[in-house]
């Protein structure tokens, strides 16, 4: 019986095949290659292409025993989603709903999706709560929420059940130093500050430093890769012992500001790391932070990296020896 991952040559979705590969499981992979890398897949069945190719993925449940899926593959760029909404839609939500066709064609009744917490969009309250209200600032989180939406009704139709898991913000990279995070273009905080210790920036940009914080910066919520992908695997086990569809938070429970990131990196990498500030971005929460307690309690779910300067530490030293990425 075999797990198919969607976007599986992506960041979290090849951390995620790593773990799979590790408790020995059947993994198949599809990913387009679009956003991930090949050179990111530890081992499995490879298939390149699109969710929405119809005669591929009839091709790939009939070649395999699937089993059950857990659903990566998506475009994740906030910005790019409200300049092109229609792009999001159509791979967002198009491909997640064909996807879900062809588990309804193939008789396979369980699916973990990869969610965000953009479908919160400003909070009410912190830390957020999964009853919180969703309210999406963007079509990124739009087309998140729509598919949680869509899995409720699949559940109810068909019986394929499902968990969602709605995170903050992914970082770090593998242990072993064979996998980790290279984006095009890079958006995400921690390597950003980590291509300044490379010299492949002067200096990080800081946008606003006047929120209602403590040092006026912005505050998130950081979890480590490898942290997400055992939340997944968890949430699958607990489908494939008889578990009901649910919604899970997945953070650390506590905040850090963009200055204490940039603080903490000087002190990982030894570099001074020179920072800039900028105007504030349009849609900046001044704060975002996750209850897991959900998950903690009902999956046993447990961080294996708490520490900030751990997981910097997991991330600089897959840069530093990949300061290309994948291209190395």
């Amino acid at each position: 019986m075999a797990i198919l991952v969607t976007g599986g040559a992506g960041y979290i979705g090849s951390h995620t095949v790593a773990e799979l590969l590790d408790k020995g499981e059947e993994v198949v992979i599809i990913d387009s290659l679009i956003k991930g890398h090949r050179e990111s897949i530890l081992g499995g069945r490879f298939y390149e292409g699109d969710l929405r190719d119809g005669e591929l993925m009839d091709k790939i449940f009939k070649e395999n025993d699937i089993e059950s899926v857990i659903h990566f593959a998506a475009y994740s760029l906030v910005g790019e989603s409200v300049q092109e909404p229609l792009k999001y839609y159509n791979n967002n939500l198009m491909s997640s709903i064909s996807l879900l066709n062809k588990m309804k064609e193939h008789g396979t009744k369980k699916i973990v999706f990869s969610s965000t917490a953009a479908v919160y969009g400003e909070p009410e309250s912190i830390p957020i709560l999964e009853s919180d209200r969703t309210v999406p600032k963007n079509p990124y989180g739009e087309t998140k929420l729509a598919f949680e939406k869509a899995l409720k009704w699949a559940d109810e139709a068909y019986g394929i059940k499902y968990a969602s898991l709605r995170y903050f913000n992914a970082c770090g990279a593998h242990v072993s130093g064979k996998i980790g995070e290279d984006h095009m273009p890079e958006t995400h905080l921690i390597p950003l500050v980590l291509q300044v210790a490379l010299g492949q920036r002067e200096h990080i940009t800081i946008y606003g430093d006047d929120y209602a914080t403590d040092d006026g910066t912005c505050v998130r919520d950081y979890i480590h890769v490898t942290d997400l992908a055992d939340a997944h695997i968890l949430a699958l086990n607990k489908l494939n012992a008889g578990g009901h569809s649910n919604i899970y938070n997945l953070g650390s429970g506590e905040g850090f500001s963009v200055k204490e990131i940039v603080e903490k990196v000087r002190e990982v990498t030894g570099h001074k790391i020179p920072q800039v500030i900028g105007e504030r971005r349009a849609g900046d929460p001044a704060v975002l932070i996750a209850s897991s307690e959900k998950i903690k309690q009902e999956l046993n779910w447990q961080p294996k990296y708490e520490s900030i300067s751990k997981i910097i530490e997991t991330a600089w030293n897959w840069h530093k020896n990949h300061p290309k990425g994948y291209k190395l």
